[in-house]
């Protein structure tokens, strides 16, 4: 098991083609807090309705289920299966970069657990999502 630094992690995002396409970037990582938080830039293809400028819930969703994946997968050396996830929307997010950050909350043997809270580039809070990830080697 090894630590995935930043730009580790950028590197894992940038070798997924959908992680790529959606242009997600690390912004900071902090392996000892359990925490890594980074920024997807709005794109037309992301929209709800065509000129809406409003964020889909999918979109948003990929990028809560994989900021908090590596959120873990830092500390185990990559990306990791997601068992199970859930997303609350609380306000669109319109015309806006959206900036995730993903905490631990349990690095188990078996399962672990991420919460992920994402905001605008205002800092106001859009949704908050939570996800249960498989740590265990596979095997």
């Amino acid at each position: 098991m090894s630590i995935l630094s930043a730009d580790e992690v950028q590197a894992k995002l940038d070798a997924s083609p959908f992680i790529a396409f959606s242009g997600l970037r690390v912004v900071s990582a902090d392996a000892e807090k359990g925490e890594i938080t980074m920024r997807a830039p709005f794109r037309p293809e992301f929209e709800r309705a065509a000129g809406s400028g409003q964020w889909h819930g999918g979109p948003i969703a990929a990028v809560i289920d994989t900021v908090g994946d590596f959120a873990l997968g830092m500390l185990l050396g990559g990306g990791i299966p997601t068992v199970n996830f859930r997303v609350d929307y609380l306000r669109p997010a319109i015309r806006t970069d959206l900036v995730a950050t993903a905490r631990v909350r349990r690095n188990g043997r078996s399962f672990g657990i991420a919460d992920v809270d994402v905001f605008d580039e205002q800092g106001r809070l859009l949704a908050i999502g939570r996800a249960t990830y498989v740590t265990a080697p596979a095997g």
